[in-house]
């Protein structure tokens, strides 16, 4: 995207080194700056978290996205899928359904690098990133029906993991304790992958944050679940 800025001057070499053994496609990590700010903190988590999603779900061989902050595919590729025509008509997303049209786990490579990352400049204002963030999420409902059944799976255990795990410690003691193992061994897991994610993907200052943000990640989905549902409007900011 223009707005973005690479992480070094070796940013080209890393991306363009994604395609040898024949690959089309190459994805990579778009970061936000540092800033001060509860706003800045969110907005790097939500990327953070995002991309730990569609990075995760390319290297398991199930491509699904890509961010036009970072991101390269052949020019043969594109022609092939006769570019962004298929949604054309749509306000925005094209770089994101061109992804999940032409990736396959076959013909697409993840790139992480601290080298390989581009920054740009996030939203000063939550009304702004409201809207920058409805709009990104309008294009989901566009996606292959598995990538939007397991989605949408997962987006739903994250949504009602505190909520039941509250409701089974208040409502149903008799099962209390196998909840809390639960509980145990997922956050156990968390505090070994967050750091290890974290350090891969160069975002410095967030792993503090991360506890709460994921406890309040029910609130998220709840706040932009309409984005997915409702027509977005046809308009390009």
């Amino acid at each position: 995207d223009a707005d973005c800025r690479p992480a070094s001057t070796r940013w080209l070499s890393h991306m363009a080194g994604g395609f040898r053994d024949d690959k089309q496609i190459v994805l990579g990590y778009g970061a936000y700056e540092m800033h001060p700010g509860l706003l800045n903190k969110v907005i790097r988590f939500e990327t953070f978290f995002s991309a730990q999603q569609f990075l995760s779900f390319a290297l398991a061989g199930l491509p699904y996205m890509g961010v036009g902050r970072n991101l390269a595919y052949r020019k043969a590729l594109f022609f092939r899928h006769k570019g962004f025509l298929s949604h054309h008509n749509l306000p925005s997303g094209d770089d994101d359904l061109f992804i999940n049209q032409a990736a396959t786990g076959r013909n697409t490579r993840v790139v992480i690098h601290p080298e390989a990352i581009t920054y740009s400049v996030p939203k000063t204002s939550w009304g702004a990133w409201y809207r920058q963030k409805t709009r990104h999420m309008s294009t989901g409902r566009h996606y292959r029906f598995i990538h939007s059944l397991l989605l949408g799976v997962f987006a739903l255990s994250q949504a009602l993991y505190y909520p039941l795990f509250v409701a089974t410690l208040v409502l149903a003691p008799a099962f209390r304790e196998p909840a809390v193992i639960l509980f145990a061994a997922r956050l156990m897991l968390q505090l070994v992958f967050w750091p290890l994610s974290l350090k891969k993907l160069n975002e410095k200052g967030l792993l503090g944050y991360c506890l709460v943000f994921d406890v309040f990640l029910w609130l998220y989905y709840l706040v932009f679940a309409a984005a997915v549902i409702r027509k977005p409007r046809m308009s390009g900011n």
